[in-house]
């Protein structure tokens, strides 16, 4: 079964958990196979909720480290754009789609996820962009760093 693990860490990212969860990224998820989501919603407001349980099986964390057996398990890792999060799963060879938060101030994030998509390791959007690029069918990426 196709598996998409969402990510954010601890940190509090609400619009990230919107869009990721939203019905029609749900809808993209499940267009291109994946059956499977695994949201890890970190210490914000937002709990996904608004999911078709006949399509797909959700399993949501507020709290669960990335272990490397979640991300093995994941077919495609969409995460935050914070440091650990980008690495762990290009470690494994996973695709990555990271979503930078726009509203943080010297926006170390956008720095790393720019030069790591330069060396071809993962793509990053915001969260308004998002569903433009997990609909791409067809990433080709570096397998690991």
């Amino acid at each position: 079964m196709k598996s998409v693990f969402i990510t954010m860490g601890n940190t509090s990212f609400d619009e990230f958990i919107t869009c990721t969860s939203s019905r029609a990224t749900f809808q993209v998820l499940r267009r291109l196979g994946y059956r499977r989501l695994v949201p890890q919603i970190g210490g914000g407001r937002v709990v996904p909720d608004s999911f078709d349980s006949t399509s797909f099986s959700l399993i949501v964390y507020r709290y669960k480290c990335a272990s490397r057996k979640t991300i093995r398990d994941s077919n495609l890792i969409i995460s935050h754009a914070g440091a650990g999060n980008c690495l762990e799963p290009l470690e494994e060879g996973k695709s990555l789609v990271v979503v930078v938060n726009e509203k943080l101030m010297d926006n170390h994030q956008l720095e790393l996820a720019r030069q790591l998509h330069k060396e071809g390791y993962l793509f990053y959007c915001t969260c308004s962009t998002l569903l433009e690029h997990i609909d791409k069918s067809s990433w080709t990426m570096h397998s690991c760093l």
